[in-house]
């Protein structure tokens, strides 16, 4: 079993004031299917610049990065795009719905890019939507939504394609407590369910305690922590 993201010594630097910024420092990482790795980190540390290059979403970076086998270093920049239609999924902290769109629509249009029949992106979305408890609201728009609603229909959206990589960036920090409760479960229990690989950006410790294993990043690079079960055992 290959890993769904395989990363070595990605690098990133930013220029500022003519001061040379170095944001990641050669991080090495690998993640397989079906594992769902917690990144924690403060505001700043760069754990949104890491997702961006993980998610191809820009350039500037050093490095190999591998996704689903392919090496998406040494690819230009439409196919970058297809693969990141292809085999990755995202959720922010704002769901970035689009707001004249039904949820509905949210979830049929992403599916409706990567070439699927409109039939099936209504199937498929009716299915996700049904899983997160919105069968009720699926005609309705974002601005007729509750925000842990807004979010489900986010996480909807990221699972349409069925994405071999899931990558989420604070998706829960814009919700109370009790809510971002609700709706990290759903996410976590449609992940798993998926056996999609998925890479979780937070500074929630408690959340990250719930995932299978944890990285830290700081100054640069990532430190491996005991798994969350490694930790419970050794608290008693």
């Amino acid at each position: 079993m290959s890993e769904v993201l395989k990363l070595t010594g990605l690098t990133r630097a930013f220029e500022q004031g003519g001061v040379r910024i170095e944001v990641l420092k050669g991080i090495d990482l690998s993640i397989m299917p079906g594992e769902i790795v917690a990144l924690l980190g403060p505001s700043g540390s760069g754990k949104s610049t890491m997702l961006q290059a993980v998610g191809l979403l820009e350039g500037g970076f050093g490095g190999r990065i591998e996704v689903a086998g392919q090496d998406a270093s040494a690819m230009n920049g439409d196919q970058r795009t297809d693969l990141r239609r292809s085999s990755i999924g995202f959720v922010y902290q704002f769901h970035h719905l689009l707001p004249d769109f039904t949820a509905m629509e949210n979830v049929v249009m992403p599916q409706l890019v990567a070439g699927h029949a409109q039939g099936e992106a209504e199937g498929r979305a009716r299915e996700l939507l049904g899983a997160l408890g919105l069968s009720s609201r699926v005609t309705h728009r974002p601005n007729q939504l509750s925000g842990g609603e807004q979010q489900r229909v986010a996480v909807a959206r990221a699972l349409a394609n069925r994405p071999r990589l899931v990558l989420a960036d604070e998706p829960t920090g814009n919700l109370d407590e009790a809510t971002a409760d609700r709706v990290f479960d759903e996410f976590l229990r449609l992940v798993r369910e998926s056996g999609a690989a998925a890479l979780i950006a937070t500074h929630n410790e408690r959340l990250a305690l719930r995932m299978d294993r944890v990285l830290r990043l700081h100054e640069g690079r990532l430190h491996y922590e005991p798994a969350p079960n490694e930790q419970v055992g050794n608290s008693e």
